[in-house]
């Protein structure tokens, strides 16, 4: 017979009683048949008329007798009956059983011989259906069957190479296993628990109907529970199968309630947790016993999960877990601290958690001393969950740690922070300044951070720790000291010049050639944010080797060699910034002018302006180039022109002016990019016009600033415009004086323009356009004392003032 989904038995399925022929060796003798079922009968009664029947089909027919308002009459002889007495017939009863047992008993033993990989599959299915025949006639048949040593046989039976048998087999197992814990061990020996678990990823889905059905049976034994959850992968492939939108909805349901049942066991609940069934780990850590909500946490620890799963977790047990850190012993602590390292890492877990009041705990635990003390890795694990609901939450600095109302950020809890940092070991300090490096991260808390750096004089100390051996130590030290440069860029600048081996270790971390680093983009940030004038940091970097490595790392990513990170873009606007700093010491600096020269640094400047959107590297570009080219008519070369010989200064007609040609223009010398800076090599001028239409006033500013070069007094101010002319930069500058972006700008524009206009030509084609105009007024009457006058020349150019120099003589003394 069949089971359906509720362990009902369905008559038109395969029935053994209705094929009794089939399954009994000795004859049927007419007698043993109930005339109403045609079956054998059980409990044989006979009536008053001689008639013998089932106990269970007579009452039955005497009650349809009644219903139908007729009196009780034999079914055989059709006469009414007077007495409805039923008289057990145990004769007959005593010699059914004796007929059933020996035919029992030889189809038992025929089974045994049909149970084999090499029998005919009809022989099998037969053997199958006999053995589910006895089990559901009787439970005492069930013990008949383990006792014959028939449980394995029918487990051989999943091998065969037939689907029907392989289905009867699944079936027949789960029917001798039905209310009989012997027989469900009998089945865990041996490998039939991983047959059974591999038929859940068979394609045919009444293999997997049946297979789940059978687990679900076995899973109802505790003791093999643990045998189930031992076979690699099975639990797997239920939490597969439980979830499943493509199974039978029965199959879905078995598979539920099987791992309902195999949560008894924790090994299994453990690899539920695994595979992203956590309820019943967090209902066992909840409700359990403390031994068991001890080891729950523990193995919670352990853990990778999602982030969606941390918020479950730290939705359904984030409390809990606080509590025990309040309250728990040493070691349940440590379990709950590990969970909580776990779920704190994502930013919606880590306000739950504050929200469970996780920082005054969390705080006690690292500042506490004495003997209630926790030992150093705990320490460790508090100093992390601090730093992961440090770096995910915004806002923190807000919540009070207790009574006295101090935060994260007063003064005392960060003197007590720096004091750990530098008396604990690598992994704690490495936590705690990765909890600094997090709350740098606001502009607000960074100003509270440095002012208790400054106030505690830890300066120092936290520079020592970019030369520890440590990666994760050095790098969160590099970070925290790259957060605070921009506030305390002398005194770190002042530190770092102190001593040799902190300024060599952040240049070792820079010249590092295994990609871009989180780590060298601080490293390189830090050195850009210390003061660009500072010479006596340039000089150290210099000893160091420092720009050499730079100018290295710039043009191997300019030309591809370095691509892919997500870091490339701080690391190269930082080895931008560091290297522009060699061009505001050039004054006086023959050294550095000569580095300047062999490493073409103008080049260098100039093709770094063609970075579209990294805009800072364009803008330090573009400043680099400014200075460099200021030193142009320093660097020019003046040609020696030869003295005149004695003839021709007797004989003036003999003499000749010689004519030296190839000169610059405007720096009336010999000049190049690479010797002199000059601006008119290699297209810079074009492309410094160029940033002039970018959307970033810093940008147009820099670039601005870096073409007001070519216009600046000892040089030739006319070419200067007419190299302007060239390049097409007349325009555009005029648009940055019409646009008036920022006051800088302006003050920029206005001063060009005015010396645009000393050349008539230019001055009389401007001087129609309104629109300049009107800027120039607009500077005019609205600009600082400098800016007026400066308008005030440029309106005359253009006749918009009259030029009174002509009519009023000159002062005197």
């Amino acid at each position: 017979m069949a089971e359906d989904r509720e362990g009902n038995y369905d008559s038109s399925s395969h029935s053994n009683e209705n094929n009794h022929e089939q399954l009994h060796i000795e004859p049927i003798y007419e007698a043993f048949l109930c005339p109403l079922t045609k079956q054998i009968m059980r409990d044989p009664v006979t009536l008053e008329s001689g008639q013998t029947f089932e106990r269970e089909a007579i009452e039955k027919w005497f009650k349809e007798c009644r219903g139908s308002g007729r009196k009780p009459i034999c079914p055989l002889t059709l006469k009414e009956l007077n007495c409805t007495d039923l008289n057990p017939s145990i004769a007959l009863r005593n010699t059914i059983e004796e007929w059933t047992q020996r035919n029992e008993a030889a189809q038992l033993d025929k089974a045994c011989r049909s149970l084999t990989l090499g029998s005919a599959e009809s022989d099998v299915l037969q053997a199958l259906n006999f053995v589910t025949y006895i089990c559901q006639k009787s439970r005492s048949s069930k013990h008949v069957v383990r006792d014959a040593d028939l449980i394995p046989m029918i487990s051989g039976m999943m091998k065969s190479s037939s689907r029907r048998v392989r289905c009867k087999a699944l079936e027949t197992l789960r029917i001798v296993a039905e209310e009989d814990n012997d027989n469900k061990e009998a089945m865990a020996a041996g490998d039939t628990i991983r047959t059974i678990v591999k038929f859940l990823s068979h394609e045919h889905s009444q293999e997997r109907e049946e297979a789940v059905s059978l687990l679900y049976e076995l899973s109802k034994s505790e003791c093999v529970c643990e045998k189930i959850g031992g076979v690699n992968g099975a639990i797997l492939i239920l939490v597969g199968m439980s979830s499943s939108k493509s199974e039978n909805i029965l199959t879905v349901e078995r598979a539920e309630k099987t791992l309902e049942n195999l949560e008894k066991c924790e090994k299994n609940v453990r690899q539920m947790a695994e595979n992203g069934r956590l309820q019943p780990l967090l209902t066992l850590l909840l409700e359990g016993s403390p031994e068991t909500q001890l080891s729950m946490a523990a193995y919670l620890g352990e853990l990778v999960l999602s982030n969606d799963v941390k918020v479950f977790v730290t939705q359904t047990a984030g409390s809990a877990l606080v509590d025990i850190m309040r309250s728990g012993s040493k070691e349940a602590r440590e379990s709950a601290l590990r969970a909580l390292n776990q779920i704190s890492s994502y930013e919606t877990s880590a306000k739950i958690l504050i929200q469970a009041g996780i920082l005054p705990p969390l705080m006690n635990d690292l500042f506490t001393v004495g003997a209630n003390q926790l030992p150093m890795r705990l320490k460790e694990v508090s100093a992390t969950v601090l730093a992961n609901i440090v770096s995910s939450s915004a806002g923190i600095e807000s919540i009070p740690l207790g009574h006295d109302h101090q935060t994260l950020v007063s003064e005392d809890i960060v003197h007590n922070l720096l004091h750990l940092i530098s008396n604990t070991g690598p992994a704690v300090e490495s936590k705690l300044l990765q909890v600094l490096v997090g709350l740098t991260s606001s502009s607000t808390t960074v100003l509270n951070i440095v002012a208790a750096i400054k106030s505690s004089g830890a300066t120092i100390s936290l520079i020592q720790f970019v030369e520890a051996p440590q990666r994760d130590l050095r790098m969160a030290s590099i970070k925290l000291l790259h957060r605070i440069s921009p506030y305390m860029g002398q005194e770190l600048a002042d530190a770092l010049c102190g001593t040799a081996c902190q300024l060599s270790s952040l240049i070792k971390v820079i010249a590092e050639n295994n990609g871009i680093s989180e780590e060298q983009a601080a490293a390189i940030g830090l050195l850009a944010d210390l003061p660009e004038g500072d010479s006596r940091l340039i000089r150290r970097l210099l000893d160091e080797g420092a720009f050499d490595i730079i100018i290295s790392k710039v043009v191997r990513i300019r030309q591809g060699e370095t691509r892919g990170s997500r870091f490339v873009t701080p690391f190269l606007e930082g080895l931008v910034r560091v290297l522009s700093r060699l061009t505001y010491i050039l004054e006086d600096e023959s050294d550095i002018v000569s580095l300047a020269r062999d490493h073409n640094l103008a080049a260098l400047f100039t093709d770094l302006l063609q970075m579209s959107g990294l805009d800072r590297v364009q803008m330090v570009s573009a400043m680099a180039l400014e200075n460099l080219s200021k030193q142009s008519k320093h660097q020019t070369r003046i040609p020696v022109v030869p003295e005149q010989g004695f003839c021709c200064s007797i004989f003036p007609c003999l003499s000749k002016q010689p004519v030296v040609t190839g000169l610059c223009r405007v720096h009336h010398g010999i000049c190049s990019m690479k010797e002199s800076f000059c601006l008119l090599e290699g297209k810079a001028v074009e492309k410094l016009v160029a940033c002039l239409d970018h959307t970033n006033g810093k940008v147009v500013e820099a670039a601005l600033a870096a073409l007001c070069t070519l216009l600046d007094d000892g040089v030739d101010i006319e070419q200067g415009v007419m190299a302007l002319c060239d390049a097409d930069g007349i325009k555009p500058i005029l648009e940055v004086l019409r646009e008036n972006q920022t006051e800088i700008l302006r003050q920029r524009a206005v001063w060009a323009v005015e010396r645009i206009l000393r050349t008539d030509d230019i001055a009389y084609e401007i001087s129609g356009d309104q629109n300049v105009g009107t800027a120039l007024v607009e500077a005019f009457r609205h600009g600082d004392y400098r800016t007026k006058q400066i308008a005030e020349r440029a309106l005359k150019h253009v006749d918009k003032l009259p030029n009174f120099s002509g009519i009023f003589p000159k002062m005197g003394g």
